[in-house]
């Protein structure tokens, strides 16, 4: 049987939202997990840093694009024990600096996804998915890595139409 695991880094704190800096409980990636976890039937994990970026906005995108820059792998609080089982990988990820965070590489490097569909999901203020579907193919060698969704991140409430639409495209509804 099939089996859908979501994998997303997601942050809350201090973020930007259409020209203006905000306070968030609960990052847009994250809602939008959450979202995905009421259209579909999968585990989720949640990719946290050891030592997170920055609850200040303006420090966070500096430290990301050190990071980037660097080719930094952060350590990641924990990990899934294996994704042997899982079919499809939903990973969402915040736009940062034209890709996904380095966390999100230190997870990709950490398991084989040869035969695997990754469904990539890119919250973003208007920068798009980036460069981050062509750098998932590097980092996930063997997967077959899909067209992404881009959602708006301050819309991030409001995307369950749109994560409906492209899960029925994708056949996971």
């Amino acid at each position: 049987m099939a089996k859908t695991l979501i994998a997303f880094f997601s942050r809350a704190d201090e973020n930007y939202f259409g020209g203006a800096m905000r306070y968030v409980k609960v990052g847009n990636t994250e809602i939008v997990a959450g979202l995905m976890k009421e259209l579909i039937d999968a585990d989720t994990f949640k990719i946290e840093m050891k030592d997170p970026y920055s609850p200040v906005y303006m420090t966070c995108i500096d430290e990301a694009k050190k990071d980037l820059r660097e080719n930094a792998r952060p350590e990641l609080a924990d990990y899934p024990e294996s994704i042997d089982e899982y079919d499809t990988i939903v990973l969402g990820y915040p736009n940062y600096w034209g890709t996904f965070p380095m966390a999100v590489a230190t997870f990709l490097e950490r398991y084989d996804f040869s035969g695997k569909t990754i469904l990539p999901l890119c919250t973003n203020e208007g920068s798009g998915m980036g460069s981050s579907e062509r750098d998932l193919k590097k980092y996930a060698g063997g997967a077959d890595v899909r067209r992404g969704l881009s959602i708006t991140g301050s819309q991030a409430a409001n995307a369950k139409a749109a994560v409906e639409k492209w899960f029925a495209a994708n056949g996971l509804i």
